[in-house]
């Protein structure tokens, strides 16, 4: 499952949702913003960043979201976040990390050399399968769990979800989430159409709508972020380009993106495929 678009757009659509998971938010929650930054001098890439007011230096909050075990994660967090500290050291007062794992099993087995900044006020560590149920949890912290419950349970998860976003949130912020809960669906049950997972979710043909608009954006945002990555920032032309293509070529370009070298073979393809 591709969490890490849907990760993304949890953290743009609600960005201040992530402090609900911590034990003192800042009071000035309300004015924090998202953001993607990437540490060129050591070519890190962070999964995400929430900055105070431009105008009221306060504390940065990192976040990682990991789904799968590495060796050395926190090694990489620590130095990226200390460097960009370091790189912004005026805009900020302190900083904090969060790590987002689905368990405990995740994480990092060797902690030692860490040991002091993960036991202090500092690092939060969150497991999702330790958060409660979906229908308990602020709804986007459910949405964050909902990604994580198994294929039998997770349909009736999803729609329990999606009713209390009709019945708690405006139409425009239960669009978002629908949207976001369909989106999971649809990872999930990658083999099965637009019409099927409608059928499944019980959505009225208004909200399958959404769903398609929803996993489009996904795949484009994903995309967008690897390709990035791998050539840096991309021409306003071919982000335009890639923007423009239906689902189907999207995943087609998915697939595509590891046998590019270049920002010409990228290109090449879009000369081919558009």
């Amino acid at each position: 499952m591709r969490r890490d678009s849907i990760f993304y757009s949890f953290f743009q659509r609600s960005p201040t949702f992530i402090f609900d998971l911590l034990p003192n938010p800042p009071a000035n929650v309300a004015d924090y913003r998202f953001d993607s930054v990437s540490v060129k001098e050591a070519k890190f890439e962070m999964d995400g960043v929430f900055l105070p007011p431009d105008n009221s230096p306060g504390t940065v909050y990192f976040c990682e979201v990991q789904m799968q075990k590495i060796k050395t994660l926190y090694e990489r967090i620590f130095a990226e976040g200390f460097l960009y500290f370091y790189r912004n050291r005026s805009r900020f007062t302190d900083w904090q990390v969060i790590v987002i794992y689905p368990s405990r099993s995740i994480e990092q087995d060797t902690v030692h050399p860490f040991r002091t900044l993960l036991s202090s006020e500092q690092v939060h560590l969150i497991y999702l399968d330790e958060l409660g149920s979906v229908e308990q949890l602020p709804l986007w912290v459910a949405l964050m769990v909902l990604t994580t419950v198994q294929t039998r349970e997770v349909v009736e998860s999803a729609r329990t979800l999606m009713a209390r976003a009709r019945k708690e949130k405006t139409p425009d912020e239960s669009r978002a989430i629908i949207e976001m809960v369909a989106t999971i669906i649809g990872y999930k049950f990658e083999q099965l159409s637009f019409q099927e997972i409608q059928a499944m979710l019980d959505m009225p043909i208004k909200e399958s709508v959404v769903f398609q608009e929803g996993r489009k954006r996904g795949q484009f945002g994903l995309i967008k972020r690897q390709l990035t990555k791998q050539f840096g920032e991309l021409p306003e032309d071919v982000c335009t380009s890639i923007s423009e293509l239906s689902a189907p070529e999207l995943e087609s370009l998915g697939e595509a993106i590891l046998d590019f070298s270049t920002l010409a073979d990228l290109q090449v393809w879009l000369t081919a495929n558009v």
